[in-house]
């Protein structure tokens, strides 16, 4: 069974190895609490998952080391395994699922890992990685669903008490539940007063689900841009921990994922992952009651694709109301594309993009579509165009 004495030791384990992640307040991600980011973002391999890797990695008997390790993940969990079996000279062999970030999986690779690629979810990687232990004799690592890694990753929460004694609330994100049942064990021990809650893509709720129903569930699916929690089915041990010390688990869509990730990027300076910026989403939209409270969100991972880093902050824009796109109907006749635009202008919105579009289907041969992409302040600011456009007798 977990204990705090079991995550005071793994802190012990990690001492000269994991880094000490800073704690910063925040100003702009609720104006009702006093709010703190747990930045394990910057962490070494850039997520919290090395904690628990390496303590468990640490754990294993000379005959287990000999045989080789054997992970899978979908990227975080990778080089954090990968980087303890370095430092212990042990030969490493990691399950990824074929659309895994391309930067995950080059990480994981640099570590001196072998790196096999699995078509389908975090859930088909597992699968291959217990066919290939089995076939070669490997020690498996398990991503969340051991007491070791779960003893890793409780000493986040340790950190978090350290710098916040007083904390009222901490949001931590849950793929498998690794992560929160370490943090929540070592913050109910210390602090039972201290709410603490998990946080899960819409997407991809299986621990929601598990919990809601008091027994495991395994989801047909997932679909999220937090790659890092997409997980079908929790482990039997963090689905334990979490009835006994999660006080409870809200889901948040794309697009607030999206929009935290944002507001991270610009106003913090952070490159914070899907799943890494679920925690922030959740205290930005007031999922549970936070007003006047301090509290704490684990950003738990930075490793996002940069590849798709603008398409999720084009996202995050069109939330906020900053980039909106939409269409026009008007009289094909000179000078009408220019008063349009003019009075767009006129509103302050910066126009991006036009498309000026006489084959429209349906529309008459004396009419065209204008379909139009602006950039504006905020989503009044939008209103305030979308209304003088309607004033000028434009169908929007």
């Amino acid at each position: 069974m977990l204990t705090l004495e079991m995550i005071q030791d793994a802190k012990k384990t990690l001492e000269g190895v994991a880094r000490v992640t800073p704690m910063y307040e925040s100003a702009f991600i609720n104006p009702n609490a006093n709010v703190f980011i747990k930045c394990e973002n910057m962490q070494l391999t850039g997520s919290f998952k090395l904690r628990g890797a390496y303590v468990k990695t640490n754990s294993l008997t000379e005959e287990e080391a000999s045989k080789g390790v054997i992970a899978c993940s979908a990227g975080n969990h990778a080089q954090g395994v990968a980087l303890s079996a370095q430092k212990k000279g042990i030969k490493a062999t990691i399950c990824m699922p074929a659309g895994a970030p391309l930067a995950k999986v080059e990480a994981t690779k640099s570590y001196g890992a072998e790196v096999v690629l699995v078509p389908g979810v975090y859930d088909d990687a597992a699968a291959k990685a217990v066919e290939l232990q089995k076939e070669y004799g490997y020690t498996f690592l398990h991503p969340f669903n051991d007491e070791y890694v779960m003893a890793g990753q409780g000493t986040v929460g340790l950190e978090i008490l350290d710098k916040l004694p007083d904390a009222e609330v901490v949001f931590v994100p849950i793929g498998g539940g690794g992560l929160i049942s370490g943090v929540a064990c070592a913050i109910k021990s210390i602090n039972p007063n201290c709410k603490v809650y998990g946080v899960q893509a819409a997407g991809a709720p299986s621990m929601k689900q598990s919990m809601e129903h008091k027994k495991i569930e395994k989801l047909a699916s997932v679909a999220t841009m937090a790659d890092g929690i997409a997980v079908k089915e929790p482990g039997d041990l963090t689905f334990e921990n979490c009835l006994k010390y999660v006080d409870g688990v809200v889901t948040v869509t794309e697009a607030e994922i999206a929009s935290a990730i944002l507001m991270l990027l610009e106003k913090h300076k952070m490159v914070a992952e899907g799943a890494g910026a679920v925690s922030v989403a959740a205290a930005m939209t007031n999922k549970v009651d936070i007003a006047g409270k301090k509290v704490v969100c684990v950003v738990s991972g930075g490793n996002v694709d940069v590849n798709v880093l603008d398409r999720i902050i084009d996202k995050g824009l069109q939330e906020n109301g900053r980039i909106a796109e939409f269409s026009v109907m008007m009289a094909d006749k000179p000078g009408q594309l220019i008063q349009l635009l003019q009075i767009i202008s006129s509103t302050g919105a910066n126009i991006l993009d036009v498309n000026h579009d006489r084959r429209a289907k349906g529309v008459a041969v004396s009419n065209v579509v204008v379909n139009v992409t602006v950039e504006t302040r905020n989503k009044a600011h939008y209103e305030e165009m979308m209304a003088a456009l309607k004033a000028n007798g434009y169908t929007i």
